[in-house]
This record gives C-alpha cells, sequence and structure tokens, in this order.
C-alpha cells in the first residue's frame, strides 16, 4: 500500500461536526493525567492493527528518549476503568518499556462521539490496510447514523444535543452521510424515524444532488464510491480479507467476492490449491451466477482453472469420468503431475508386455 500524504484520509473532523467555537476554545485548556496502565482498556472492536514493527521500534526508542509528548486520550467507563480512545500504539510501547502509567487527557463523549474520534485519529497514519480502513469507515458510518438519530429524538423532545441547538447539529451530520458516506437524503432525513429501520440506503447509488466525487475526494481523500467499497470488505471471511491485505487480492475483485456468501469459502480453497486469484471479470461472473443460484464449487474450479496471461497453460479435465478417478484428498494443482506418473507407470507396462510377448 502507498505510503505518504496520498495515504492521508480526509473526513471532517468531531469538533467541525458537533462543537461550538467555546468548546474549541475552551478544549485548549486540557487536563493530563498519569493513569495506571493497566486500568485501560483497548477501544472495543478497535480496527486499526498494533504491530511490534520497525515503527513500534522508533516510537519505543522516541518515548524512552523524550517521554509521551502526545498525551493518549481515554474516556471514563461505568466500572471506573478508563477506555483508551485514541494512543492504542503509545500504549502498546510503554508497555514493552515496562511502564506503570500513560499519559493521558481523560475527555467527555458519548459512544458514537468516542468511535468518530477513535477512527479519525487512525486516520493520521502513514500506511493504512484496507482491512483497517474497511471496519474503521464502517464503525464511523454506524456511529454518525445512531448520532442523527439521537439528535432527532432530542429535536422532536424539544431538546438540545451536547448544550447546543440540534437544528444546525443535525443538518451538518445529516450533510456529512451525504456527502461522505453517499447514502441518499431521503435515507438521511428519515434516520431516528420508524421508516428508516425499513432499509439502509447506504448501499444505494449516490443521490442526484451530491457534489462530484472529484470535489469530495479532495475534501476526505476518497470518493464515496471508493469509501462504499472499502465497507463492502467487512462482509468477507477473514481468509480472503487477509488476502487482500496483503496485496494478492485487488481491491474491486474483493468486492465482487463479498456478495457470493457461503461460497468465499470454496473460492478461497481454490486459491489455495491453485496459488492463484481471480481476476475482476471472474469475480463478477462468480457474483452473477451466485445471485442466479449457479454457483457451485465445480463451476468456480471451471473459473479459477481457465488459463491467465500470467499462468503456464496446464491440462484441465472438467469431465466426471476423470475427476473420479483421482484420490479425494488430491490438491487440482497436482493432478497434471498425478497423470504424468499414471502415464509413466502405464508405459513401462506396456513395454513389460511387449518383452513378453516377443519371447513367446
Amino acid at each position: 500500500m502507498p505510503n505518504g500524504r496520498d495515504n492521508e484520509i480526509k473526513l471532517p473532523s468531531l469538533d467541525e461536526l458537533f462543537s461550538s467555537q467555546q468548546e474549541r476554545d475552551e478544549s485548549k485548556l486540557k487536563h493530563i493525567y498519569e493513569i495506571p496502565i493497566d486500568q485501560i482498556d483497548p477501544f472495543p472492536d478497535h480496527p486499526f492493527k498494533v504491530r511490534d514493527d520497525d515503527d513500534m521500534l522508533n516510537l519505543i526508542e522516541s518515548i524512552k528518549a523524550q517521554g509521551v509528548l502526545t498525551p493518549c486520550m481515554v474516556r471514563k467507563k461505568k466500572d471506573g476503568r478508563y477506555e483508551l480512545v485514541s494512543g492504542h500504539r503509545r500504549k502498546r510501547a510503554c508497555e514493552l518499556l515496562g511502564m506503570d502509567t500513560l499519559r493521558c487527557e481523560i475527555v467527555e463523549l458519548s459512544k458514537e462521539q468516542a468511535t468518530i474520534l477513535m477512527t479519525e485519529s487512525n486516520f493520521q497514519r502513514s500506511t493504512i490496510l484496507p482491512s483497517e480502513k474497511a471496519f474503521a469507515y464502517k464503525m464511523r458510518l454506524d456511529a454518525m447514523k445512531l448520532l442523527v438519530s439521537r439528535m432527532v429524538e432530542n429535536q422532536k423532545k424539544g431538546r438540545n444535543f451536547g448544550g447546543e441547538p440540534v437544528e444546525p447539529q443535525l443538518e451538518k451530520a445529516r450533510e456529512h452521510l451525504v456527502n461522505s458516506y453517499g447514502v441518499s437524503e431521503e435515507y438521511a432525513g428519515n434516520l431516528g424515524n420508524a421508516d428508516s429501520r425499513k432499509h439502509d440506503h447506504s448501499a444505494d447509488p449516490v443521490g442526484p444532488r451530491i457534489r462530484s466525487n472529484e470535489i469530495l475526494s479532495k475534501e476526505i481523500g476518497e470518493s464515496t464510491t471508493q469509501i462504499k467499497r472499502y465497507i463492502r470488505l467487512t462482509e468477507l471471511i477473514p481468509e480472503l480479507l487477509d488476502l487482500v491485505d496483503e496485496g494478492k487480492i485487488g481491491l474491486r475483485p474483493a468486492v465482487e467476492l463479498s456478495y457470493i456468501g457461503h461460497r468465499q469459502h470454496d473460492v478461497y480453497d481454490m486459491i489455495e490449491q491453485e496459488q492463484a486469484t481471480p481476476t475482476h471479470e471472474q469475480a463478477k461472473r462468480m457474483r452473477r451466477m451466485f445471485d442466479e443460484g449457479k454457483l457451485t464449487r465445480e463451476a468456480i474450479e471451471a473459473i479459477m482453472m481457465e488459463p491467465k496471461s500470467n499462468q503456464q497453460e496446464r491440462i484441465v479435465l472438467r469431465s466426471s469420468r476423470f475427476n473420479r478417478l483421482f484420490p479425494p484428498d488430491l490438491p487440482v494443482s497436482k493432478r497434471e503431475d498425478y497423470i504424468a506418473a499414471a502415464m509413466e507407470y502405464y508405459g513401462r507396462h506396456r513395454e513389460r508386455q511387449r518383452t513378453r510377448d516377443d519371447a513367446r
């Protein structure tokens, strides 16, 4: 995955969406605490992986020399412990250094606000895996929808939201859902109402009044179409998603494979046996056949065994007459060797038969 600024995701910040100028000014007066590390829990379903890699070693050396320059962010839990909102890598580095406490800022946020802040703080990483983007985008989208629903509830009851009037915040949040995630304006407008539960329009085509993807890309670093593709990756089985992270399956074929349900396991088995992945066109055909109820394991094998320009030509025997002659545990990729060995054995048998006939 490319590094650097091209990979940075620029979503609107939590401050821009939900806080007043007075709150932003007051937020500069932070209260920092040294909190015991063993009292800090990771954020639930944290989508970003914390790796003990070279970057972690560099972070450890930095903390060893200068301490934690940027405090981590936590929120207080009902049981008295703390939930880490941002700073999972810093916490891990301090643990590896044997430190007992972590320099933190304690913030008061709802679960939804904490989710949004957690994802946007991690979006500043130079390298983000496709799986991390996928689950982060989905978590952020779900949190935004819940926040809008809560705003609507407050609006119906004549209450403020976060100490501020609901209407301006609600309008801004709905606009963000439409412009950043491509949900329809109708769906965004119905959030919080009973009708909004009938259908999730986040999977629908982008509404007619949305700004162009080109403009949107400049604002958040990803087009709405691309964000939808990443969110769709959350429907992949873990084995296929790992192959996407490793760069062995491209984003677009992976999206198509996410629609074939339990047949994803058959595709993964074929990938393991053949050490080859489906092209975008092959994945699209599998999806069409799945929608038509025609995608069997045999059909997947036939598609996956099609010759590709970057693969050597191989013998393919699809007839059931031949398939029943192979051992049941023999990988498809070994069939050519099996046939060659059988033919060599048969050739030696024929040669011995001719020798016996000549001796008579």
